[in-house]
């Protein structure tokens, strides 16, 4: 998979921008599933568009062209993924991908239409804030990973990683989704995977798993 447009490069450097990972060609190359060689060529072409700030070995920066060119491919896809979703009816395991193939070829009049007949929501269906017309993020209460929660705490979903389709699909299979409660009941230690409670049911799960899954403290609600 070499064919992998300009706006797919941004809108992974800004989803990344406030992470604890450097934006470097091999985390870019893991999350496009393309080789590093593309990912390095590609940024060279973005740094002489003026999209990027990029030097070997250092981590990625959007310059303010790459930002405001970012959010704007952002949202058409968080919005074609909430009509897809609320109007259409698609499992959020699939509205990631239909989204993907529908942003590049959507005027901004249809894109704001969409955002129109959705009652100009902003969030996602995995939970990922939608920037409204002139890129400005809805405010959203600081929310950290489930697997920074320890023994006893309870948080509330409010955003799940949604990169990956079989993710998704496994989330709901289990009875996470957003909005959901869950209280850690314990940490293990020789596996960091986690003993849950959630809608009255004990489940074991993964250290991977729970870095994905994105939540609010109980004391911020």
């Amino acid at each position: 998979m070499h064919n992998v447009s300009k706006e797919n490069y941004l809108s992974i450097i800004y989803k990344y921008r406030d992470s604890e990972q450097e934006i470097k060609p091999n985390l870019i190359a893991e999350k496009l599933n393309i080789t590093r060689a593309a990912v390095t060529d590609m940024l060279r072409r973005l740094a002489k568009k003026n999209c990027i700030q990029y030097a070997p070995y250092k981590s990625v920066k959007l310059t303010g062209e790459g930002e405001e060119f970012a959010l704007n491919i952002i949202r058409r896809h968080r919005i074609w993924e909430t009509f897809l979703s609320r109007v259409v009816g698609l499992p959020w395991d699939m509205v990631h991908e239909e989204a993907g193939r529908l942003e590049h070829s959507s005027s901004d009049e249809l894109i704001n239409r969409l955002e129109e007949m959705c009652q100009f929501p902003e969030f996602d269906p995995h939970g990922a804030p939608i920037p409204d017309k002139t890129g400005v993020l809805p405010k959203q209460d600081r929310l950290m990973p489930l697997s920074a929660l320890k023994d006893n705490q309870d948080g509330m979903v409010m955003r799940v990683d949604d990169s990956d389709r079989k993710f998704l699909k496994y989330l709901s299979d289990i009875g996470i989704s957003l909005k959901q409660m869950i209280h850690v009941q314990e940490v293990l230690d020789f596996d960091k995977s986690i003993l849950i409670t959630i809608n009255n049911k004990q489940l074991n799960i993964s250290n991977k798993l729970a870095d994905n899954v994105f939540v609010q403290l109980e004391s911020q609600y």
